[in-house]
């Protein structure tokens, strides 16, 4: 079996396949502090709750944005499994052109999102992954990750805004009922999740609108949070859960990897 990794600032989401086939999958904190040891403790954890055994896993890939984790969660799949680990970077391989003025610095989660949705779509795409940034990834059908937009994540928002804000309460990232906030809770509601909605919409039109093939591409979400916010928008055309974790198992096929 395959143990994927997709470690990003917030959180960091597991994925475990024989073949090609997601048998589970698993959310942990983004935590630092962890040691090697604590992250082959967790791990473990999750994975005999879910009926398997380190024994298991074959190979290991890990996509990492969150440099203060990445060796340490490596080294903790190293203890647990006893394989080794592989991990996916701007320089990989891989059939994806980053064809971007500073290719060295895209982040490894947006390069096998470009995969993902090469292979799955085979056309051009937009990838909006709703996580601790809300990132945009634009992609060509011949395999061309041409750039995108990063802006401020939901949670960093509301986050953000309780945090600068005294008198404004933390608040549950829930759909608001109406625009109109009768209470303070409702007014953060509508602003953080219809203003982000509306923010995706914006830009999503924008993107399309100095597309450069002539084409209108196809938009796509994922991550932990699409779930919140595409039921409020236009745009995006369909939510795909695993679409970075596929994408991580493709890496790791055309990377030779075996499991």
């Amino acid at each position: 079996m395959l143990l994927a990794l997709d470690a990003g600032n917030t959180e960091i989401t597991v994925g475990l396949f024989r073949g090609e086939s997601l048998s589970g999958q698993w959310r942990l904190t983004t935590d630092p502090a962890r040691t090697p040891d604590e992250w082959s403790i967790a791990l473990g954890a999750f994975l005999l709750h879910a009926g398997h055994s380190p024994n298991e896993i074959k190979a290991a890939i890990v996509a990492s944005v969150a440099p203060g984790v990445t060796e340490s969660l490596s080294e903790g799949v190293r203890r647990l499994a006893g394989v080794p680990v592989h991990t996916v970077t701007a320089s990989s391989p891989l059939p994806i052109r980053l064809d971007v003025e500073e290719p060295l610095t895209v982040g490894a989660d947006r390069i096998i999102n470009a995969l993902a949705a090469i292979d799955r779509y085979g056309c051009d795409t937009v990838v909006v992954d709703f996580g601790t940034a809300t990132t945009f990834d634009c992609i060509t059908a011949d395999g061309r990750f041409i750039g995108g937009v990063i802006m401020p994540g939901l949670r960093t928002s509301a986050d953000q805004l309780s945090r600068r804000a005294a008198k404004l309460p933390a608040t549950e990232l829930r759909p608001p009922e109406r625009v109109i906030g009768r209470r303070t809770e409702e007014c953060i509601r509508a602003g953080v999740l219809l203003g982000t909605a509306d923010a995706v919409d914006g830009l999503v039109g924008r993107i399309q609108a100095e597309w450069p093939t002539g084409r209108r591409p196809k938009v796509v979400a994922t991550g932990g949070l699409a779930g919140t916010i595409v039921p409020l928008t236009r745009s995006i055309e369909e939510v795909v859960p695993d679409l970075t974790l596929q994408g991580l198992r493709l890496a790791a096929a055309h990377l030779g990897v075996r499991w």
